[in-house]
C-alpha cells in the first residue's frame, strides 16, 4: 500500500471517505464524521463568504481536537475540504489562503487541476485527492502533482463521469499505484468491500449521509432520498452544463419533465433551467446510486456503524465463499 493510503487507512475506523456535499455538508455533518472514525468533508463554497469559511475551519477544528483529548482511544479521523477549481469560482484565491493558514490536512479539488494549488497545499504539508471521471483526466491531474485520485464513476451523486466503476478503477491503475478512492453507489458495507476489491484504497460516499441528522438537508429533501432508489436517478448536463445525477423526484416537483430535458454545456457552474428560476442542488437534489440502503435517518455514528458491521459481514461472507 502507498505510504499516504497507509497513512490515512491507520487513522480510520473503515475505509471510507464522506464526499463533500454542496449546501449539504456543515462543521456538525463533518466533525460527527470524524468522530465516527471516517474522513469528513465540506465544500469551501458552503461557508458564505470566505469569512464564514475561516470560522468554520475554527469550529471544526477546536470540536476534534476536544474528542482527541476527551476519548484517546477513539479514531478521531482527519477532515478534508472541497474546493472547486473553475474558471467560475471567483473565490478560490482567497479561500486557498485560508485552507493553508489552517493546514487543512485534505484538500479535494474539483472541475480543474492546477499545479499552483497542489503545490501550495504541499508547501505546508496537506495532501491533495483530485476528481476525474476517466483515464486522459488522471493522467493530467497526476502530471500536475496530484497525490491521489477520485474515481467518479456511473451512479455517483451530483457531477459524476458515465465509465463503470469496475473499469475506471483497473484503467486508473494501470498508470497509478497510489492512493485512490473509489465515487459510485457506496451505499453500504459490501460496496464499499467491492470498491476495495476491485483496487480502490477507500470509498468515497456522499448521498448516504444527505438524511443524517446532522446533514444541512430540508426535511423533504431526506425523505426523498430515504424513499427512493437507483430507479429514481436521473443522468443529465442540464442544470450546470456538466453531467451529474439527480433525484427524478426533486425535477417533476420543480415542474420539469426528466424525460425531454435539454442537454447544455460547461459555459458556467451556477446557472438556472432555461426559461425557469430552478436552480441545481437548492431546488434539483443531487444523489447517487447507492441511495437504495437508506431507509430512515440516522445518526451519522449510527450510519457509520451499520456500514462497519456490514463492511465485516461481507468480509466473513466473501471469505467463506472463496473457501467453497
Amino acid at each position: 500500500m502507498h505510504p499516504i493510503a497507509k497513512r490515512l487507512t491507520q487513522s480510520l475506523r473503515i475505509p471510507l471517505i464522506g464526499a463533500p456535499l454542496f449546501i449539504i455538508s456543515n462543521p456538525k455533518l463533518v466533525v460527527a464524521q470524524c468522530q465516527s472514525g471516517v474522513v469528513g468533508s465540506f465544500p469551501a463554497l458552503n461557508a458564505r463568504p470566505t469569512s464564514q469559511f475561516d470560522e468554520w475551519l475554527f469550529e471544526i477544528e477546536e470540536a476534534l481536537a476536544v474528542g482527541e483529548e476527551s476519548d484517546q482511544d477513539t479514531k478521531i479521523a482527519p477532515f478534508a475540504v472541497n474546493q472547486i477549481v473553475h474558471r467560475s469560482n471567483d473565490r478560490l484565491d482567497a479561500d486557498l489562503e485560508v485552507t493553508i493558514a489552517h493546514k487543512v490536512p485534505i484538500v479535494i479539488t474539483s472541475l480543474g487541476a492546477r499545479s499552483d494549488v497542489f503545490d501550495a497545499v504541499h508547501e505546508y504539508g496537506g495532501i491533495v485527492f483530485h476528481d476525474v471521471i476517466n483515464k486522459k483526466f488522471a493522467e493530467k491531474a497526476l502530471e500536475k502533482g496530484a497525490d491521489g485520485l477520485i474515481a467518479v464513476a456511473s451512479g455517483a451523486g451530483g457531477h459524476a463521469g458515465s465509465t463503470s466503476p469496475l473499469a475506471l478503477i483497473s484503467e486508473i491503475r494501470e498508470i497509478f499505484d497510489g492512493p485512490l478512492l473509489l465515487s459510485g453507489a457506496i451505499g453500504n458495507g459490501a460496496s464499499l468491500l467491492g470498491a476495495i476489491a476491485m483496487g480502490a484504497d477507500f470509498g468515497y460516499a456522499g448521498s448516504i449521509f444527505i438524511a443524517t441528522t446532522e446533514a444541512n438537508a430540508s426535511a423533504p429533501h431526506k425523505e426523498m432520498v430515504a424513499a427512493s432508489d437507483s430507479s429514481d436517478i436521473v443522468y443529465t448536463s442540464h442544470f450546470t452544463g456538466v453531467h451529474g445525477n439527480y433525484l427524478k423526484p426533486s425535477i417533476l416537483a420543480s415542474g420539469l419533465d426528466p424525460d425531454t430535458l435539454e442537454a447544455k454545456s460547461a459555459t458556467t457552474m451556477n446557472f438556472s433551467s432555461s426559461g425557469t428560476n430552478v436552480k441545481a442542488w437548492k431546488d434539483i437534489w443531487g444523489a447517487g446510486h447507492g441511495i437504495g440502503s437508506v431507509k430512515a435517518a440516522l445518526t451519522t455514528a449510527e450510519l457509520v456503524t451499520r456500514i462497519e458491521e456490514e463492511f465485516m459481514a461481507a468480509k466473513i461472507s466473501l471469505a467463506e465463499r472463496l473457501a467453497l
